[in-house]
């Protein structure tokens, strides 16, 4: 079977869930193949076998001094290190804003289709691959196969529920092949001096979480409930662009077409009237659950479950139950 390139994303070694989630994907396809840029593999290595990667290509640390061209031809000169565009089935990468950036260079690069922001990936009737995205905020599900070269795919976090395939750190792991890459001068042209880590709130990642909370108009500015109900399901907090735009609650929290795309396994939107801005990055989580002061909202023709009434009165109620049942 061909192999499929799976771009891992991880700090140091610690593998995020987004790459299990790809190479539990990767291997409808094919052979999932790990592409591991910087330092850190060997902490990496038993979690990327334990999720089937039967191969990983490993880059130089140094390719992260740059931006995302660099990333790019170093993820083209893994796929020559791996027999050319035409042994491969597929390069499979996170759907975040720097994974699509890399996907587009890198489908340029090899004069391949690209595909962004799918949320199911397999194998097409007639060979190749098959894709499905949301469209019109969840409205339409487009099915979308690349037609020319190597298909090149970003895929949306919690697509899939990752299956391990049983080896792992005490077990066998693949070995690693080390690709020199060659860097453009263009590729170096900005370098990165110096990175800080953020600080953490103890809430998982928003783009990762399984549950996130998010908070809108509806808030007045106090988040303290929103935050409180999130923190007792151990979900992430979001908000819309309204809240955002006033200066309620941090930019990176923002979901929506210009702030963060989610798709967790459930998504509380409270006091969130959900304009189609605001839909366009939490269509596709599996569950919805609405919960706002007026009726005719529009975010209750997406929800699964809606509640008509004020966040202040409902959240405190909900978060106590929550509370209670988990002792």
């Amino acid at each position: 079977m061909a192999q499929v390139l799976v771009l891992v994303d991880h700090v140091d070694g610690a593998v995020r869930k987004t790459t299990s989630e790809l190479l539990t994907l990767a291997a409808r396809l094919g052979e999932p193949a790990a592409v591991f840029v910087g330092n850190g593999y060997e902490n990496a290595a038993g979690a990327l076998a334990e999720f089937g990667a039967t191969a990983v290509y490993t880059v130089d640390a140094a390719v992260n001094d740059y931006l995302v061209l660099a990333k790019a031809e170093a993820l083209a000169a893994v796929v020559e290190a791996a027999g050319g565009a035409s042994a491969l089935a597929a390069v499979l990468i996170p759907s975040s804003a720097e994974g699509k950036e890399v996907a587009a260079r890198l489908a340029l690069k090899l004069d391949s289709g690209l595909i962004t922001d799918a949320i199911d990936v397999r194998a097409g009737e007639g060979g190749g691959v098959a894709t499905t995205q949301a469209a019109f905020a969840g409205g339409f599900a487009v099915d979308a196969t690349v037609t020319k070269g190597l298909p090149v795919v970003t895929v949306k976090p919690n697509a899939v529920e990752p299956q391990a395939v049983g080896a792992g750190a005490g077990g066998s792991v693949p070995e690693a092949t080390a690709v020199a890459v060659e860097l453009s001068d263009l590729a170096k042209a900005v370098k990165v001096v110096e990175r800080k880590a953020k600080a953490k709130s103890g809430r998982p990642d928003l783009t990762e979480a399984a549950i996130v909370v998010s908070g809108g108009r509806g808030t007045n500015g106090d988040f303290s409930k929103v935050e409180a109900f999130a923190d007792s399901l151990g979900a992430a907090v979001g908000a819309s662009r309204a809240a955002v735009d006033s200066g309620w609650y941090p930019h990176s929290n923002q979901v929506g077409q210009t702030g963060k795309q989610v798709s967790p396994q459930l998504y509380v939107a409270c006091g969130i009237s959900g304009a189609i801005q605001h839909r366009a990055g939490m269509q596709t989580s599996k569950t919805i659950v609405a919960i706002n002061k007026d009726p005719e909202a529009p975010i209750f023709e997406l929800a699964d479950f809606g509640v008509v009434g004020d966040l202040f009165a409902v959240l405190p109620q909900a978060t106590d139950e929550v509370t209670k049942r988990k002792g």
